[in-house]
């Protein structure tokens, strides 16, 4: 019987190519915006579908939406994260793009007004040092080839060499470093390749780098320009068994350590061959969107983790609840607060309040004695806040039972948008 010949394999095209590693940088959280549900990028079909295309949403410190060409250089990797699609023993197409192409790419998207910026991660490939030299490569020849003035968020490698990540800081806007997990010990059983202290040296050298961007030397000059909008992390929530209470302090000591911009979360999903050590369901996202408005609260309203931790049950966040609205319930004895009195670390501690209500109440207040109608003018959800203050011609009564107090909170989120959830207030 004759052999039948081999055929080569076709040529994965760049069109193909952008469709594979598009979608591969699809779970990396860490440049998006939380809440949103995820949808298959491969197809790229449907209104308002840009996902085929790589081309994904972040928002700037002053709250400016920006779109992002979001790709992987490369979904191969000599890693085998228990968690991660493109794990070396997964069994996903692979496809590689060579630093010609991403430029190519970049270049052609942002000339047709498509995209603002880049955000480039990886697969290891070879070793890190490697990878992470390819990465900066590209960044330094759109800066000093092209004279790319767009936005670049590059994710780097925690144990490539400190020279390298310093050249990553020059060329980009923003560097981050995922965490992935919030212990050390869930890294080494689900990331054996991993190490969270080598994690914590790079996140340590990159602060270093930025704070030294910022100071004057003694002849007045600044330093050179190092990450300008800072580093940020992720960290998946729901692939080992810690509680909310120990993820917030995770991200809090990050925050402190570090000084990160942001810390992302993004809920487990559960993936094709996975390991038996993972879930075999994703957690709800509305976990993943609890987390955020936690986060918010430490970082904007004075709020401490151990004061948003004494409120929860078994260190889990309220799934039905807002933790600030469960917070509240929880420590009755702090309201009402009086709009009219009270100071401003008061006021952003009554539910349904956010910066932008408090802001206007502070200012009004000034003029004339605020009432109920007042409020009702400044805040759309007025109705969550009402047992909480009072105004001028408004007290909340007699004490309500919690248990009565968390059934009329819950009925007037239901009566809201449907799939609405607010973050800030």
């Amino acid at each position: 019987m004759e052999s039948q010949p081999l055929i080569a394999p076709k040529p994965v095209t760049l069109n193909g190519k952008l469709k594979i590693l598009a979608d591969a940088a699809k779970y990396d959280a860490s440049c998006a915006s939380s809440g949103a549900t995820r949808r298959d990028s491969t197809t790229g079909t449907g209104m308002g579908s840009a996902g085929g295309t790589g081309i994904c949403h972040a928002y700037t410190p002053d709250g400016r939406c920006i779109s992002l060409l979001k790709i992987l250089m490369t979904n191969y990797c000599v890693y085998d994260c228990h968690y991660c699609i493109n794990r070396k023993s997964s069994n996903v197409t692979r496809a590689r793009f060579s630093v010609d192409e991403i430029i190519r790419l970049t270049l052609s998207f942002y000339q047709r007004n498509c995209i603002e910026g880049l955000f480039l991660s990886s697969g290891i490939i070879r070793s890190p040092d490697y990878t992470m030299e390819q990465i900066v490569h590209i960044a330094r020849q759109l800066r000093e080839q092209h004279d790319f003035r767009g936005y670049i968020h590059l994710k780097t490698i925690p144990d490539a060499a400190p020279e390298l990540l310093a050249s990553a800081g020059r060329y980009a806007d923003r560097l981050s470093i995922n965490i992935e997990l919030p212990s050390a010990s869930s890294l080494r059983t689900l990331a054996p390749e991993k190490n969270a202290a080598s994690i914590d040296r790079s996140m340590a050298r990159i602060r270093t780098s930025i704070d030294a961007s910022r100071e004057k030397s003694m002849t007045g000059r600044s330093a050179p320009k190092f990450a300008g909008a800072g580093q940020s992390t992720q960290m998946i929530v729901g692939a080992d068994q810690s509680t909310d209470s120990q993820i917030m302090q995770r991200s809090n000591q990050l925050y402190t350590d570090h000084r990160l911009r942001r810390v992302y979360y993004s809920a487990f999903s559960p993936i094709p061959d996975a390991s038996a050590q993972l879930p075999l369901v994703e957690p709800p996202l509305v976990r993943e969107h609890r987390l955020y408005q936690s986060d918010w609260l430490i970082r904007f309203y004075g709020f401490s983790v151990a004061e948003i931790s004494s409120s929860l049950k078994d260190g889990m966040l309220d799934l039905d609840l807002d933790p600030k609205s469960t917070w509240a319930l929880s420590n009755r004895q702090f309201f009402p607060v009086d709009v009219n009195k009270d100071c401003r670390e008061k006021l952003l501690r009554v539910p349904g309040f956010g910066t932008t209500t408090v802001k206007r109440i502070l200012q009004a207040r000034t003029h004339c004695r605020i009432r109920l109608s007042d409020l009702q003018g400044m805040n759309s959800a007025i109705k969550r806040s009402l047992p909480f203050v009072e105004a001028a011609d408004w007290h909340p009564g007699s004490a309500i039972d919690s248990l009565a107090l968390r059934d009329r909170l819950l009925t007037g989120i239901k009566n809201t948008i449907p799939g609405q959830m607010r973050l800030f207030a």
